[in-house]
C-alpha cells in the first residue's frame, strides 16, 4: 500500500466528528461542536467585569463590551528608561496604567490594549540617548512602527470603529504618527486612526499646577528627569514605584522644591492631575472623530 492510499484508509477510520470541516461558528480557542463555550455566539455565562483593559477581560467580555457601543480602543505606548534615582525605569508604563483607565471611562465607549513598554529610547549600538543607562531597553524605529502596525491592524479586523493611540513618551510620537497616517490612508477613516498628539503635553501640565498653586513660575528645577506632575501621577498607580516610604525616612520627599512627604495630599494632587490629562485627550478624540466625520 502506497503512502497516500494509507493516509486515506487512516482518515476513513477516524470517527465521523473528526472527518468534519471546522464550524463556521468556531472562536479562535476551539471548535463549536467540541464545547458550545467555543462559539462565538453562545451567551456569556459570567458577570461582565468592571475594567476597561482588555488582558483583565475574556473574548466574551470584549465580544459582549463592543455589542454595547464600546468601539473605540485606546494602545498606549510607554517605555522603559532612566527616570532620576527615585522614579522605577516604567515610569511611562505605570502613569498609562492609570491614565488610560481614566480616559476610557470618561469616554464611556473606549477599552485599553495592553500597554506597550518598549520603545524607541535611542541607538543600541552605539548606545545613545537613554541607552546610556543600565536597564534602558530601546526598539528600533521599524520595530516599533512595524508591532503598531499589526496591533492597530488585529484591532482594525475585530471591528473597532476608532483606533486611538497615545504615547508618554516623547520619542514615540513619530512612529505613533506614521502608523496612524499609513492606515488612514489606506482605510479611508473606516475604522478611523487617531494619534491622540495632545496627550503627551507635559509643559500644560506643569503650567496647571502653577496655576493650582502647587508649583511656582520659574520654580528652581532639580535638574532630574523628573517633576512633580510625573511623581504625583505615578504615586496613583504605586507609591513604592518613586520609592515614597524609602524617601519620606530619609529626607528625600521633594521634587523641584515640591513635598510628596503628605501622601494624602500627594494623591489628590495626583487625581487632579490625571483629571487634566484625561480631559485634554478626550476633547482631542472627540475633535478628530467630528472632523473625520465632516470629510
Amino acid at each position: 500500500m502506497n503512502r497516500t492510499a494509507l493516509l486515506l484508509t487512516l482518515l476513513l477510520a477516524l470517527p465521523l466528528s473528526a472527518q468534519q470541516t471546522r464550524d463556521p461558528r468556531s472562536a479562535g480557542g476551539g471548535n463549536c461542536s467540541a464545547n458550545p463555550y467555543n462559539c462565538i455566539d453562545t451567551p456569556n455565562p459570567l458577570k461582565t467585569p468592571d475594567t476597561v483593559w482588555l488582558e483583565e477581560m475574556t473574548w466574551m467580555d470584549v465580544r459582549d463590551a463592543m455589542k454595547g457601543g464600546k468601539t473605540t480602543v485606546i494602545i498606549p505606548t510607554g517605555g522603559m528608561e532612566p527616570n532620576g534615582p527615585w522614579l522605577a525605569l516604567g515610569k511611562h508604563n505605570y502613569i498609562l496604567r492609570v491614565n488610560c483607565d481614566a480616559i476610557a471611562r470618561k469616554l464611556g465607549s473606549a477599552l485599553c490594549a495592553p500597554i506597550i513598554p518598549l520603545v524607541p529610547e535611542g541607538t543600541i549600538e552605539p548606545k545613545s540617548g537613554h541607552m546610556a543607562t543600565a536597564g534602558t531597553i530601546s526598539m528600533r524605529e521599524d520595530t516599533f512602527q512595524a508591532m503598531l502596525t499589526d496591533v492597530v491592524h488585529s484591532f482594525k479586523m475585530h471591528g473597532f470603529q476608532k483606533i486611538v493611540l497615545i504615547g508618554d513618551s516623547g520619542g514615540n510620537t513619530r512612529g505613533m504618527q506614521a502608523v496612524a497616517d499609513r492606515w488612514n490612508a489606506e482605510w479611508k477613516g473606516s475604522p478611523l486612526v487617531i494619534h491622540a498628539r495632545e496627550y503627551y503635553d507635559y509643559a500644560s501640565v506643569l503650567r496647571h499646577l502653577t496655576e493650582l498653586g502647587v508649583t511656582k513660575e520659574n520654580q528652581p528645577r532639580d535638574g532630574l528627569h523628573d517633576d512633580p506632575a510625573i511623581t504625583m501621577n505615578m504615586m496613583l498607580a504605586d507609591p513604592n514605584s518613586i520609592r515614597w516610604e524609602q524617601r519620606v525616612k530619609t529626607g528625600k520627599a521633594t521634587i523641584d522644591g515640591v513635598s510628596i512627604a503628605d501622601k494624602k495630599r500627594a494623591l489628590e494632587i495626583g487625581r487632579k492631575i490625571v483629571e487634566f490629562r484625561t480631559a485634554v485627550t478626550v476633547e482631542a478624540i472627540r475633535k478628530a472623530s467630528a472632523a473625520n466625520a465632516k470629510q
